[in-house]
């Protein structure tokens, strides 16, 4: 799909991946919409991007959020061509811990957000999408974030890694759902990367993750975009699941 003049809808969009995102996006022509909780940061960067951007105060989790968000994303734009999944939330805790099981409503939310948040998105975004007409070879394309935690989850991870590996799993059916509409998608799994969810990475963890990488660092955030954007824009890629990881393969941490 052609950036230039096309709608791209970003969740997560106001920080780190999604915001890095949102920027190349805009500098490649597009207008965009930053779907995301905090207000502060999304209309910041609204106005960095603006007069062809939007802000919409989005809780993913909640149907009635979403569409509020797509009409006022249609009143502004009229359509909607892209949706990049960024949101979601980590979680940090082991099966057991110093005797006490994983709390069920915190693997519960990780889910309900990561997991349920992404397909209610997708859902409804890909329903507003074969309303449109064709937008060069494409009606629609979506990308969803998903984590090499998916692939390769480590201790402590549970319920983050489980649930990005669902991420991971729901792509090739929604893709194959969506072929008949003329909708790609298709999805990026990050390895450890330089933004705030990556901050809250142990120092000791930090530095045996590095170890593991063959480019011995960690992913910058204009690279995840470099890496949307070349799905966008590549109107053959359906169906798949791109690591973007610098190579690692992670060690049992």
């Amino acid at each position: 799909m052609r950036l230039v003049n096309s709608v791209c809808v970003i969740t997560g969009g106001a920080s780190g991946l999604g915001a890095a995102t949102a920027r190349l996006l805009s500098q490649s022509g597009a207008k965009v919409a930053i779907w995301d909780m905090n207000e502060q940061e999304g209309k910041s960067l609204e106005s960095e991007l603006s007069p062809n951007s939007i802000f919409c105060k989005v809780n993913i989790g909640d149907t009635q959020s979403i569409e509020d968000a797509i009409k006022e994303t249609l009143s502004k734009f009229s359509q909607i061509n892209v949706l990049v999944n960024c949101a979601g939330v980590p979680l940090a805790a082991w099966t057991l811990y110093r005797g006490e099981a994983h709390p069920l409503d915190s693997f519960e939310e990780v889910f309900r957000i990561n997991v349920i948040g992404t397909f209610n998105v997708t859902r409804l975004v890909a329903k507003q999408m074969i309303s449109q007409p064709m937008f060069g070879k494409d009606r629609g394309v979506i990308v969803n974030v998903a984590s090499v935690a998916g692939f390769e989850g480590q201790q402590g991870t549970v319920a983050y890694a489980s649930s990005k590996g669902a991420v991971i799993g729901m792509t090739l059916p929604l893709a194959r759902d969506l072929a008949y509409y003329k909708i790609r998608v298709a999805a990026l799994a990050p390895g450890p990367f330089e933004t705030k969810m990556g901050s809250l990475i142990a120092p000791q963890v930090s530095e045996k993750l590095l170890k593991a990488i063959p480019l011995r660092r960690f992913g910058e955030a204009s690279e995840f975009a470099l890496a949307a954007k070349f799905i966008i824009e590549n109107q053959y890629i359906t169906g798949q699941t791109l690591r973007i990881d610098g190579g690692v393969v992670l060690p049992n941490l």
